[in-house]
């Protein structure tokens, strides 16, 4: 038999032996499960999983170092499995090596992003760090992973206990300084509606549940979750319609210098969990974009290019929110891709769609409404509530994409918005290119 099926073999082998081994802990039949582990370790004592075992007995048995010696061999062999890294970061947490157990953990989170006992762990060493504001940051992160109702094992009741304990003092925290970033403003204010900010705060430091809409990160109260809003109520897009011919010809020309002009869409330069729903679109071009604005960063290279388009743009009324809007975007979906379902970051702000470029079947779904773009003819919608997009076509897909206040969330209340995401930017050292 050739050398390389040979090991094919005795790699299925040893793995069907740690598989067996595991199933039988699982279910408390700890002597059969010793057995088959000696008989791993008996028949492949380097394999990466049998010294995965023996580095998990050693952290046990409170040795790091001997723990360290066999997992940093196992790493070697097989890199992208995630248990030999947190195995790894456990050593060197008892090794009080920082600076390497932050590696390992992040190595994790690169090939498992939304791995609870990572977060877990990274939020502790941030504690150990004295990093207490990203430490809570990254609690929440990780006791948002949970499903509902979720009944953890005995173990692990204390580190959640504590996450949460943490995460609400941080709320406390957060609060009483967004709280004094608003003083002025509420006395300014003094005379309108404040309720609204009030249950906003409530909302952003998990005082409030939200229910409906579904924003990532600002959910901002009784704004009605409707799917696509009511053209009528959006006078100024008839400019904007008018020229969309000149529009169009603008993008083709920045298309006819090549897919390189394009950035992908969904790029998380942050170590933050990810979906796995973005797993064939995150740094692909086949959702491409071509950013005039974005996230209040203008482009002044992709401006001086589209002055028809900016001229169209004129009357706008943009979301104006430092490190988060406006943005003005051409959206490039490549055929034959689809952008799974999502929802958007923050309800105060509303998201408009100027079809440019749409072959046959193409779709878009807000909520339980499909629509189908017509060239040229604008819409307005919720990106907080679900929605998702396709292109079953043969053809690229074109959109102009922008973003505008919510038109029911008035002036006063748009100062004390813009004051909270720029203070929560503040609080978490976030620049305002990163943004919330």
């Amino acid at each position: 038999m050739p050398q390389s099926n040979t090991a094919t073999n005795d790699d299925r082998r040893i793995r069907q032996l740690v598989n067996a081994a595991e199933h039988a802990s699982v279910g408390g039949r700890m002597d059969e499960a010793a057995s088959l582990w000696r008989q791993a370790e008996l028949e492949a004592p380097q394999h990466p999983l049998v010294l995965n075992e023996v580095g998990r007995r050693r952290l046990s048995a409170e040795d790091p170092a001997g723990a360290y010696a066999v997992l940093t061999q196992a790493v070697r062999q097989e890199p992208t499995d995630v248990s030999l890294w947190l195995n790894l970061a456990a050593a060197l947490r008892g090794l009080k090596r920082a600076g390497e157990e932050a590696l390992a953990i992040d190595r994790v989170l690169a090939l498992d992003p939304k791995n609870v006992r990572a977060l877990l762990q990274k939020a502790s060493l941030l504690e150990i760090q004295r990093n207490p504001r990203a430490a809570a940051a990254t609690y929440r992160s990780a006791l948002q992973l949970l499903p509902t109702r979720f009944d953890p094992p005995q173990y692990l009741r204390p580190v959640l206990r504590h996450a949460t304990q943490t995460v609400q003092a941080n709320n406390r925290e957060l609060e009483n300084f967004l709280e004094q970033r608003l003083v002025d403003l509420r006395a300014r204010h003094a005379g309108q509606r404040q309720d609204r900010v009030d249950k906003c705060l409530q909302t952003l430091v998990q005082k409030r549940r939200i229910f409906q809409q579904e924003p990532s990160f600002l959910f901002f109260p009784w704004l009605p979750a409707v799917e696509f809003h009511d053209r009528s109520q959006f006078p100024w897009l008839d400019a904007i319609e008018a020229a969309s011919d000149d529009i169009r010809a603008e993008l083709l020309e920045v298309l006819a210098a090549g897919p390189d002009t394009l950035e992908s869409y969904v790029s998380h330069a942050r170590a933050q969990p990810v979906g796995d729903q973005w797993d064939g679109l995150h740094r692909s071009r086949r959702w491409g974009v071509y950013f005039l604005w974005s996230e209040g960063r203008a482009y002044p290279e992709h401006i001086a290019r589209c002055p028809r388009t900016v001229a169209a743009l004129e009357h706008w009324p943009r979301c104006d929110i430092p490190g988060c809007s406006p943005t003005a975007v051409f959206s490039i979906l490549d055929a034959r891709t689809r952008i799974p379902p999502h929802t958007g970051v923050n309800n105060t702000r509303l998201i408009v769609h100027l079809p440019l470029i749409v072959p046959p079947e193409c779709g878009f779904r807000v909520g339980a409404e499909v629509r189908e773009w017509q060239p040229g003819k604008a819409f307005v919608f919720d990106d907080t509530l679900e929605h998702e997009a396709w292109n079953n076509s043969e053809q690229l897909r074109a959109v102009l994409i922008l973003d505008i206040w919510n038109p029911l969330v008035t002036p006063a209340e748009r100062e004390m918005v813009r004051s909270i995401v720029s203070g929560v930017n503040e609080y978490y050292g976030f620049s305002q290119q990163q943004g919330v």
